[in-house]
């Protein structure tokens, strides 16, 4: 008998301890389509071992960086298929879901980078953020990460907004992303971010868009030799839980999930903002030419040739985002 209830006893703990042991096993995959160097990986890996620490190990999240799990339009897709159950991507992908939240990309929206953190603590943000939700299928906005402001880079130079005409650019593919070159005449072209590079030294395009620390991780300065500071878009990137994820997390992890992903993306913003004030002169320095341009001839052309409508924009909401302080 007593064999027997110590045989009962083990099978017992066993069951138990398979049950923890699967309970804090839970698995989840975290993509993006960005280097392992940039912050947007380096602090995603970060805000996934805190998690995991904060939650007693309950949960293990891996991170799959550049693309590894598809291009951003497939990781968008995956957060519905179940496939993935994190990404970092750019409100533009969500304005698919949701257009109205894509008016962050209506050229020279944001003044600089603080007026874009201003905006997402602010009820246009959440307006905006709800309206995604909803429209998505629940996937919750957790964190915004300052990306960059995206400037131009050329095979020529750049001073104006009338020298882009006839350019051919590569721009996401993405509707908001066309706006500004095809008001000063480009030619665009929607090549996949990790085709980029090839598309410019193979000749298939003369120039493309991006930040600095982009234009720097991508290497594109390689086969690039003009920088033209556009700044055109202040440029940003959301930290995504997809719906189905959110609706089983309790309260309590909710809040965990949030608090570090909105850490990681403090994180991140603050590497990406001083990276890109040393990287004029470390471009300078690689025999780039950097031009200064008067971004408000951009801008004017911008607002007389592209309407807010054709986007799916509230004029309203944009609006608001330029109110904000």
């Amino acid at each position: 008998m007593k064999f027997r209830l110590t045989m009962l006893l083990g099978a017992t703990a066993a069951i138990l301890a398979s049950a923890i042991t699967a309970q804090a096993e839970t698995v989840l995959k975290w993509a993006h389509v960005y280097e392992t160097s940039e912050p947007f990986h380096t602090e995603s890996v970060w805000a996934a071992e805190e998690i995991a620490k904060r939650t007693d190990g309950r949960y293990k999240i891996d991170v799959f960086p550049a693309s590894q799990l598809g291009k951003e339009a497939d990781i968008n897709q995956g957060l519905k298929l179940g496939t993935v159950d994190i990404i970092i991507s750019g409100s533009s992908f969500a304005a698919r879901e949701h257009p109205p939240i894509g008016v962050t990309y209506y050229p020279y929206t944001f003044r600089d980078p603080a007026h874009l953190i201003a905006y997402t603590k602010s009820d246009i943000f959440k307006k905006l953020a709800a309206g995604y939700e909803q429209a998505s299928g629940g996937n919750h906005i957790t964190a915004v990460t300052y990306y960059g402001t995206r400037h131009t880079t050329s095979n020529r130079p750049i001073a104006t907004c009338a020298d882009m005409a006839g350019l051919k650019i590569r721009v996401p593919d993405v509707p908001a992303y066309l706006a500004m070159p095809r008001a000063c005449g480009a030619n665009t072209t929607p090549i996949a971010f990790a085709e980029v590079y090839l598309a410019l030294q193979n000749g298939t395009v003369e120039a493309q868009e991006n930040p600095l620390t982009t234009i720097e991780a991508k290497k594109f300065y390689e086969v690039q030799k003009n920088i033209s500071l556009t700044g055109h878009i202040v440029d940003h990137l959301n930290t995504v839980v997809s719906g189905m994820l959110w609706a089983k997390l309790s309260d309590e992890d909710k809040k965990i999930f949030t608090e570090v992903m909105q850490e990681a993306a403090e994180r991140s913003t603050k590497i990406i903002e001083e990276r890109e004030k040393a990287l004029v002169d470390k471009f300078k320095e690689r025999g780039i030419t950097v031009t200064e341009v008067d971004r408000s001839d951009f801008e004017k052309a911008v607002m007389e040739k592209v309407s807010f409508e054709e986007f799916g924009y509230d004029k309203a909401d944009w609006e608001a985002i330029r109110a904000v302080k």
